[in-house]
């Protein structure tokens, strides 16, 4: 019975000490970034930012100014049509209606690639800010002292003295000097 009572006491003092050295965690500290803020709010975010708004207003008036004449042709050819009060058109109506559909298909082929431009312009930016930001956000952590980093879209409520959003903006200053807001070439396929 005594050597079951050592063997069990024994047993018990190897299995103690690796639970409690498993529950014993250092205390969190804690700091808040706001993400978004960040990424919009460095000097070369503004920049780029601002010349993809450019690009968008560039976009938006290439798509009124195509839109336009096709409206108006349409209305043409759909007042024309109605002239015709179920008789067949003629060649010349044909024609235009081949015209237009031509018109048609040119604008939205111009559109459609200034559009995959623009996304990928957009996208090559916040690459290049979300490559940046990690390793800032890293740096803040550690100097800070901070265990856990959270975004403030994660966060109810929190201190003011947590928000480190400013040393973040700070060190995307100093490691970003600029964005380029176009995006590299596609390679083209190779072929066979």
């Amino acid at each position: 019975m005594t050597k079951m009572l050592f063997a069990a006491l024994a047993a018990s003092t190897f299995v103690v000490p690796a639970v409690a050295s498993a529950q014993a965690l250092p205390a969190p500290v804690i700091a808040i970034v706001n993400i978004q803020r960040a990424q919009t709010q460095c000097n070369a975010c503004k920049t780029a930012l601002a010349q993809l708004e450019t690009q968008l207003n560039g976009l938006n008036s290439l798509k009124t100014s195509l839109e336009a004449p096709l409206r108006t042709e349409a209305a043409a050819l759909e007042t024309a049509a109605s002239a015709l009060a179920g008789k067949p058109a003629d060649a010349a109506l044909k024609a235009r209606a081949t015209a237009f559909q031509n018109k048609q298909s040119d604008a939205e082929r111009q559109l459609g690639a200034r559009q995959q431009a623009f996304q990928a312009n957009r996208a090559h930016v916040l690459s290049q800010i979300n490559t940046k930001l990690e390793p800032v956000v890293a740096a803040v952590l550690a100097k800070r002292g901070a265990s856990v980093m959270l975004d403030t879209s994660q966060v109810i409520r929190s201190a003011p003295a947590l928000d480190v959003t400013a040393d973040v903006i700070a060190g995307l200053n100093a490691s970003l000097p600029s964005i380029s807001t176009t995006a590299p070439a596609q390679a083209a396929p190779t072929r066979r």
